[in-house]
């Protein structure tokens, strides 16, 4: 038996219990993982609420992780019993222990901690993505990330300084504003206190930027739209206050013919190679300390449903993880 962290039906954090459940031996292509750190992401509340459907109930959530190779299944090559492991896919982390395909598992260097590998896996693979492949950032982009103080906002605004963008922040404290400049924003707007899209406006003297990336959804739509410049993009890639409801395609022509996407990690890191391309970049730039991971909270594995609270309530800053 193993210790998780289920849901029996989706809603609050209440519906969320830590509960014995049994695991079988590795299959085929399968890898048994023990987690020694368990990441945080909205993506999780995204599960328990069921905005995403997680099949069957009842389910364990979670997406992140890292930890020791116990056994590995039949067929499974290029891992080994005590191979130290990190993941991002699929669904199941929250668990002490856990079954996972292994072709999803990346091993990790000696210069990566376990709990810093659980705390950017998912997040920083969607900055890597975000800022390398959906648009590609260099020094002459003009870029807008919302919510810049959170996991993957403080990931991203440090890897696009990196690159030499000029980077516009927006953040809802000025805790959090604070937090973005150290991360590398040039500019960072207290969006309790300014209007962002008047901002964005004035500090790029009413040319608007390159890119928008968007991770908060219905309180930042249509804003994030006013912001572009002609041809800018539009990078949808979370729903943090809610889902978009009733997109409307014409404002795309009405603002500049503008371009939209709606990318997911889990599309960029399909196959095989792309996965470990990715990995391997994040792995480089946190190595190098271009790229620092800061992991702000930490809450026993037990604890998931406070954790869940204190991410919605927007009381977290950073990276947050659980400790099985």
């Amino acid at each position: 038996m193993v210790r998780a962290i289920r849901i029996h039906e989706h809603g609050g954090p209440e519906v969320m219990r830590f509960e014995d459940v049994s695991l079988a031996a590795p299959a085929a292509g399968e890898a048994h993982v023990r987690n020694t750190a368990v990441g945080l992401n909205y993506i999780d509340v995204y599960h328990r609420t069921g905005l995403y459907p997680v099949g069957p109930l009842p389910a364990v959530i979670g997406m992140e992780g890292a930890g020791v190779v116990e056994a590995v299944g039949p067929g499974v090559e290029g891992l080994s019993p005590g191979d130290r492991v990190a993941y991002a896919n699929p669904i199941g982390a929250y668990a002490t222990e856990r079954l996972i395909p292994a072709d999803r598992l990346v091993k990790l260097p000696d210069a990566i901690a376990d709990q810093t590998a659980a705390a950017m896996m998912l997040q920083g693979m969607t900055a890597e993505y975000l800022l390398r492949r959906t648009f590609k950032v260099g020094p002459e982009t003009v870029m807008l990330f919302h919510a810049a103080a959170g996991g993957v906002g403080l990931i991203a605004c440090q890897w696009a300084r990196h690159l030499g963008a000029t980077i516009i922040g927006t953040a809802g404290s000025e805790d959090k504003v604070a937090l973005a400049r150290e991360a590398g924003c040039t500019h960072v707007i207290n969006y309790r206190r300014e209007k962002f899209v008047e901002r964005v406006r004035e500090i790029t003297s009413g040319k608007g930027c390159d890119v928008v990336y968007d991770g908060i959804g219905k309180d930042t739509y249509p804003g994030s739209l006013e912001c572009l410049k002609p041809f800018g993009l539009w990078v949808s890639f979370g729903n943090a206050s809610g889902k978009i409801e009733n997109f409307d395609l014409g404002l795309l022509a009405a603002k500049g013919s503008l371009f939209a996407t709606r990318p997911t990690l889990f599309t960029y890191t399909a196959k095989r190679a792309d996965l470990v391309a990715s990995a391997s970049a994040l792995f480089d730039v946190v190595a190098s300390g271009k790229v620092k991971i800061s992991v702000n909270q930490t809450y026993p594995l037990s604890e998931a449903a406070t954790a869940h609270r204190d991410l919605e309530a927007r009381a977290t800053t950073g990276s947050t993880v659980l400790l099985p």
